[in-house]
């Protein structure tokens, strides 16, 4: 007879339903208790024992027999299948199917190195970098124009033109001259499902397997790896105060060259005028396009704002990329590309293939903030907040640690970088280690470097401390337990 264990252990359960009882039968007849051919309880039968309604266990014979498992005849009890499954199935349900085929980008992927950004967190405190205070973003603002939004009725539901809103798209184009003094079409902003998804663009439509790409180091590890995921060869290039030291550049061909030159992550170095254009000259002799991620451009406070490479360059040789990830909301995905007249039709195919278009309601709410001013009013606000955090993590820190420390890249940004003079690198991971079991979330730098030959920093610990997530007696009680950590090494 069929069992059906019960969570208390006994093998009748009464009141189960339909769904229960298919799922049992069919593990069964998967595990081989029932083989090719056999005969199943009658659904009286059945019913009776289980304690059940003789529909009930009707319903669940008919869910095997739509699915195939069980041949169903008028006047006979009900059989398994004969042509439902091989021997090796029956006999080994568990077997996994032979090694499928995955093309050369899945193998690249398959070996990939990977982090847990994305598992929930359960730390007390956690100088995770890129994280905003959810009490900083506009929700009464958002749910407002989000309604008006919504509350609009369209005359059909359909797909949009592949860059996004025009709504927003000049709304951005407007904003980016205001703020960034970066000129340019609408028709030349395509709006991405975050500045990833820029990226992953940039890296299919300009890099192919054997090519070669310029990179910062340290550099946006997930920038350097979905431009390594095409098949191409980074070439590291070290950073210094001022950012990627375009002197090296001479010599190096390569395809496209990434970079942040407004703020350099994760070292915070501003590239100086005279770099910037020997960049820009580098990728104009190589016939390169440069990537300028102008990830979080809005946050100065002890500089003024730097005009992009975009505004210098005449020549279309930079994309623009920039998101909304570190004003409003990395969960709302919304990122967007300035692109060379050249390259418009080309990036539209790649976005429409990809996604056909990013979520419009959100892209609508956003251009609602932008044309109303308040867009603009909220990164002034929360400049101001993150400026407050960023001066209590500095004057906490010193007081803590005085000179056993270095603080680099505080002039702009949502995040520092401290070094510990006094802790060699070998420290690190028991650093880090023990922070986590007293419940401090602590990011070291040196998973942001391709190499460490060269770098003078590889051989003392440095920590990427992210702040704009953090109320300010977090920040202060966070400085408190790494401080109890670092005495207890």
């Amino acid at each position: 007879m069929v069992q059906f264990p019960s969570p208390g252990g006994s093998n009748r359960s009464y009141g189960m339903g339909a769904r229960q009882i298919y799922e049992s039968l069919r593990e069964q007849i998967l595990r081989g208790v029932y083989n090719t051919g056999s005969q199943l309880p009658s659904s009286r039968g059945l019913a009776e024992e289980l304690g059940v309604s003789r529909t009930t266990v009707t319903a669940a014979y008919e869910q095997l027999a739509a699915e195939g498992f069980i041949d169903v005849r008028q006047g006979a009890r009900h059989r398994v299948a004969s042509s439902l499954i091989g021997p090796e199935l029956t006999a080994n349900p568990q077997k996994q199917a032979g090694p499928g085929h995955l093309s050369n980008y899945g193998e690249r992927l398959r070996g990939a190195r990977r982090w847990p950004d994305y598992l929930p967190n359960r730390l007390k405190i956690d100088f995770r970098y890129g994280d905003l205070a959810p009490s900083d973003f506009p929700a009464s603002v958002w749910k407002r124009t989000m309604n008006a939004v919504m509350a609009q009725r369209p005359a059909r539901l359909a797909y949009d033109h592949p860059c996004g809103s025009r709504r927003l798209r000049q709304a951005l184009q407007g904003y980016l001259w205001r703020a960034r003094t970066v000129r340019c079409d609408p028709e030349q902003i395509v709006i991405v499902n975050g500045s990833q998804q820029g990226l992953d663009l940039c890296a299919r439509l300009l890099l192919d397997p054997g090519d070669s790409f310029v990179i910062e180091d340290p550099c946006y590890r997930m920038a350097r790896e979905v431009f390594a995921s095409t098949g191409a060869t980074p070439v590291p290039v070290e950073v210094d105060e001022h950012g990627i030291q375009t002197e090296q550049l001479a010599g190096v061909a390569a395809r496209l060259a990434y970079a942040t030159p407004s703020h350099q992550f994760p070292l915070g170095g501003v590239m100086p005028i005279a770099r910037r254009h020997q960049l820009l000259e580098w990728a104009r002799d190589e016939g390169a396009y440069v990537i300028e991620d102008d990830y979080d451009s809005e946050y100065r406070y002890d500089i003024s704002p730097v005009p992009p490479l975009h505004s210098l360059e005449d020549h279309g040789a930079v994309i623009y990329l920039g998101t909304i990830s570190k004003t409003l909301s990395p969960m709302l995905r919304i990122g967007y590309l300035v692109v060379p007249v050249e390259l418009q039709q080309v990036f539209e195919t790649a976005k429409q293939f990809a996604d056909r278009h990013s979520p419009i309601a959100e892209q609508e709410s956003l251009a609602s903030l932008i044309e109303s001013g308040s867009y603009e009013n909220h990164v002034r606000r929360v400049r101001r907040l993150n400026g407050e955090r960023r001066e209590v993590l500095l004057t906490t820190m010193k007081r803590s640690f005085q000179d056993r420390i270095a603080v680099q890249g505080a002039e702009a940004g949502l995040h520092v970088v401290i070094w510990f003079n006094d802790l060699p690198r070998s420290r690190e991971t028991p650093l880090v280690e023990a922070a986590r079991y007293a419940g401090l979330g602590l990011h070291p730098i040196s998973p942001l470097y391709h190499r460490q030959s060269g770098a003078g920093e590889a051989d003392r610990v440095g920590l990427v401390m992210g702040y704009s997530a953090l109320g300010i007696r977090q920040i202060e009680k966070g400085v408190e337990m790494l401080r109890d950590v670092v005495a207890q090494l």
